[in-house]
C-alpha cells in the first residue's frame, strides 16, 4: 500500500464530484464491483456501466450533491475513507448531509471494488485497520 493508492481514491472523488466519468474509471478494473448496504437500491453492482448507473440513479432526486472525503486510511490492499455527503433534493433549499465510509480495494494499480458502510468503524474493522 502506498501513497499513490490514496492519491488514485482522492483523484476518483475529484472526478465524480465534476461528473468526469473518464477520470473516475481511469485506474478501475473493467469489472469493477460496488456494494452497497442500504437504502431503496442496496446491493451489488459489477461493471463501470452498470456503477455509473447506480451513482447517477441515488442522485437523480438532487439538485446538487457533493462527496467530499475527511479521512484517509491505508492499509495492504484497502483505502478507507470516511466521507461527508452533502445533496440538496431538487426543488428544495434544505441542503442533506450524511457521513459514512468507503472501502476501497486496489490491487497492483487497478481499483477492484468499493464498498460503503453507514457505520465509519465497520469500514475499519472489514480492512483489518484502526482509527
Amino acid at each position: 500500500m502506498s501513497q499513490e493508492n490514496v492519491e488514485m481514491i482522492r483523484s476518483v472523488y475529484e472526478s465524480l464530484n465534476r461528473g468526469d466519468w473518464d477520470g473516475v474509471f481511469r485506474n478501475a478494473h473493467p469489472e469493477m464491483e460496488l456494494i452497497t448496504q442500504r437504502g431503496p437500491a442496496a446491493g451489488a453492482f459489477r461493471g463501470q456501466e452498470a456503477i455509473k448507473t447506480q451513482v447517477q440513479d441515488g442522485f437523480a432526486a438532487f439538485e446538487a450533491w457533493r462527496i467530499q472525503p475527511e479521512e484517509f486510511f491505508e492499509g495492504g490492499d484497502h483505502v478507507v475513507v470516511f466521507v461527508k455527503v452533502r445533496s440538496q433534493p431538487t426543488g428544495s433549499s434544505v441542503e442533506m448531509e450524511v457521513r459514512n465510509a468507503h472501502l476501497w480495494t486496489i490491487r497492483d494499480g487497478t481499483i477492484w471494488s468499493l464498498k460503503t458502510f453507514a457505520v465509519r468503524e465497520e469500514a475499519l474493522e472489514a480492512a483489518g485497520l484502526q482509527e
